[in-house]
């Protein structure tokens, strides 16, 4: 091992031993390109190391192996292994001093098992990472970004779906943990612009996510969040929510909903680059399913490039079933041919499949005479009386009534706030001044 290498050691552990923590965070980016240039020998580092009495120092070796991945070309399997053990043995109080660099080594531990096609690997130890950073169950990290990616690529939601369930709270983000932690930006490869990239990213993701296992009203709400978001200028992130937020919107609502006002990037930026997404709506509306088929058609390549083309088909499918519920509004009994020829489906096998799955799924109640072919359509059976309803009620109810509280909690953290009290204050000056103007004696009103 170097000379300059043995300082490192010999530093991570002086300091560490004195729980001079604050100060050896301070010090230790000012070692990565030295670790960095020295990636071939590193295992030999981390042999003089403990991972719980030394766990700043082997965070920084860590972070020097995955920046030098490339070049390196490490065994998978191994740095895959090192992480897990990382995140299982760390010392939290440790890690807390350096909050940035833990940030980082997760996004370049991302992109390494991505890149090597061993995404599902990654999920548990970044489930782990998450759960030891975060301060709430609540709190959202640039972390939560790499999960969504990497559920997406291992197509596994098992392990992310409880955090996107999770509503958010409060959010970790790089600026203000470098400002607590007095590091220089400079001496790290993260940039704390990228905090909005990693929230733009998590709603994102999350919204792929719901959509892909069928919860179509989560899915709308975290494309809206990503949407919305306010910005001075338009983000690809945003545009890919967008186009996907007007296919989502049509499933669940059968329309675009109401967007604020205050969301000038929509208008001026991204509606004109989704012009195929907007006839989509404008045929929908029209409640043609011929018309949406063949404009689904007409803009198949734009749709598979965008990755949207299974979206698409979904959106047809809730045309025809949306079509199906208005026929409940109108009829009593009803063959299948009819229903078929007036929701516009291929043949009355088609339509018989679409009704029981509709019927399965409580989306119309409904009953098929199979000897005459007939459909028979009934009211709601449900008659808000039974146990299993009072249950949900009264869950509803402790849900609205949790969310109050939160509210009101977070209200008052922004009234008692020094930065909000200075501004309100501020604001208050403003008025009275504006209010009472001064008056001098050359004033012709006099």
């Amino acid at each position: 091992m170097g000379s300059a290498l043995e300082n490192y050691v010999n530093q991570v552990r002086t300091l560490s031993a004195s729980g001079s923590y604050r100060e050896l965070a301070d010090e230790l980016p000012e070692s990565l390109s030295l670790l960095a240039r020295n990636w071939s020998i590193l295992d030999n580092v981390l042999e003089t190391l403990d991972m719980q009495q030394h766990t700043l120092g082997v965070l920084y070796v860590l972070l020097a192996k995955l920046h030098s991945a490339g070049t390196a070309n490490p065994e998978p399997v191994q740095l895959i292994q090192l992480m897990r053990d990382f995140v299982q043995r760390n010392n939290v109080d440790q890690l807390r001093f350096a909050v940035c660099a833990f940030y980082e080594t997760c996004h370049l531990f991302t992109d390494f098992v991505v890149q090597k096609n061993l995404s599902i690997l990654g999920l548990r130890i970044l489930s782990r990472a998450i759960d030891q950073i975060r301060q709430l169950d609540t709190q959202l990290t640039p972390i939560h970004a790499d999960l969504c990616l990497l559920s997406l690529k291992a197509k596994n939601f098992g392990v992310v779906l409880p955090y996107l369930d999770a509503d958010i709270t409060d959010i970790s983000t790089v600026a203000a943990e470098c400002k607590t932690q007095q590091q220089q930006q400079s001496q790290h490869t993260v940039d704390a612009n990228n905090d909005a990239k990693y929230f733009l990213l998590y709603y994102y993701y999350g919204g792929m996510i719901y959509t892909a296992v069928k919860n179509y009203e989560r899915a709308l709400y975290f494309f809206e969040v990503c949407i919305t978001t306010p910005a001075m200028a338009m983000s690809h992130i945003m545009l890919e929510a967008y186009k996907k937020f007007l296919m989502v919107s049509l499933i669940v609502e059968g329309k675009i909903p109401n967007i604020p006002k205050n969301t000038q990037v929509i208008g001026r930026f991204m509606k004109p680059m989704a012009n195929h997404y907007h006839d989509l709506v404008n045929v929908y509306v029209n409640s043609s399913s011929e018309e949406l088929r063949i404009i689904i058609l007409k803009y198949s390549e734009a749709f598979t490039r965008d990755n949207n083309m299974g979206l698409a088909k979904q959106v047809a499918t809730s045309l025809y079933k949306r079509n199906i519920q208005r026929l409940t509004k109108t009829f009593l009994t009803l063959s299948l041919s009819d229903v078929a020829s007036r929701v516009q489906l291929s043949s009355a096998a088609e339509a018989e499949r679409y009704i029981l799955n509709m019927i399965k799924s409580g989306e119309i109640y409904a009953s098929i005479n199979q000897k005459d072919g007939m459909v028979l359509f009934k009211d709601d059976p449900e008659k808000y009386n039974s146990p299993d309803m009072f249950l949900k009620v009264q869950t509803n109810i402790t849900q609205v009534l949790d969310l109050v509280k939160q509210i009101n909690k977070m209200e008052e953290e922004i009234i008692l706030n020094p930065l909000y009290v200075k501004k309100a204050l501020g604001s208050q000056d403003d008025d009275l001044t504006s209010q009472h103007p001064k008056t001098f004696s050359g004033d012709p009103t006099d």
